[in-house]
């Protein structure tokens, strides 16, 4: 099975489970931080069938329809994740403010401390592996599927230790105040997600640190008979596309052009993964 494909389905089991229990939970106790989870399990879940849908996708070969591949339904995914995010915090806070205006105790804090306390032990453990494998694939859905988890440890994490303050203290109002401080977070990592899925979509250059390398092997094939210029990339999903134009000399056959150009292009692939070039020819 495709990897990508499988940890993402991971995702999904797992996110399903914890919705289930924080929503129990949540009911049972009148928690408005726990449901709050609960929501943002849900988006979660969201995140990741969009995840695994859009991996799949991706992975398909160039057709007639889409000639440059269909990396890009992992950014558009990625944009839907933020949005979705997005959404679930505005709904947190305008729940958390309602509870505040209207407090009510929480009851069974027992029971909602171990459902977060195994949520944020569930999600670092998912996440971990979301991320080794998004950092192999160079896959955005599945960085961003992984990026919901880890904020979901530390949201789960701290709405653990609120109620273990709630039930310490009595003080009931932490709970409302906790979830629109998960809220705020979950914020933050809508804006940070919807930018980095959406740039690629404006087809912006890769980046900093990849066009240098790519500039070094282009430069180390050149000679005083031999420069280039008019360099362009541009990602898709984890596809990265480069385009540059090649002088060489006009006494050079067409054969021999060709595997100068076969040349590099290897020497290129060797040091990028993903990467498809095209060179086009000129002659002094």
């Amino acid at each position: 099975m495709n990897k990508k494909v499988s940890i993402a389905r991971l995702s999904i089991f797992s996110n399903s489970l914890l919705i289930v229990l924080k929503l129990i939970v949540g009911v049972i106790s009148g928690s408005i931080s726990i449901i709050s989870e609960a929501i943002h399990s849900f988006m979660d879940l969201l995140a990741s069938i969009i995840a695994f849908f859009s991996v799949k996708i991706s992975d398909t070969p160039a057709d007639e329809r889409h000639p440059y591949g269909h990396g890009k339904f992992e950014n558009v995914s990625g944009v839907i994740e933020a949005v979705l995010i997005f959404v679930a915090a505005f709904w947190i806070i305008f729940e958390a403010v309602r509870k505040i205006l209207h407090p009510g105790e929480v009851e069974k804090i027992s029971y909602g401390f171990i459902v977060m306390l195994f949520s944020a032990i569930v999600n670092f453990v998912v996440s971990r592996r979301l991320y080794k494998v998004a950092r192999e694939t160079e896959s955005i859905a599945l960085e961003a599927d992984a990026l919901h988890l880890k904020t979901d440890v530390y949201t789960s994490a701290g709405v653990a230790l609120g109620l273990l303050l709630i039930w310490i203290t009595g003080f009931h109002l932490l709970d409302p105040i906790i979830a629109i401080i998960v809220a705020l977070l979950i914020l933050k990592e809508s804006v940070e997600l919807f930018l980095k899925a959406y740039s690629p979509l404006l087809d912006v250059s890769i980046s900093v640190k990849d066009l240098n390398t790519l500039k070094m092997i282009i430069q180390g094939h050149c000679t005083d008979k031999i420069s280039y210029h008019g360099l362009r990339s541009r990602k898709a999903g984890n596809y990265i596309y480069v385009d540059f134009h090649l002088n060489l000399p006009e006494k050079l056959t067409v054969k021999e052009a060709h595997e100068i150009c076969d040349f590099i292009e290897n020497d290129i692939k060797t040091h990028l993964k993903n990467i498809e070039v095209t060179i086009h020819v000129e002659n002094f």
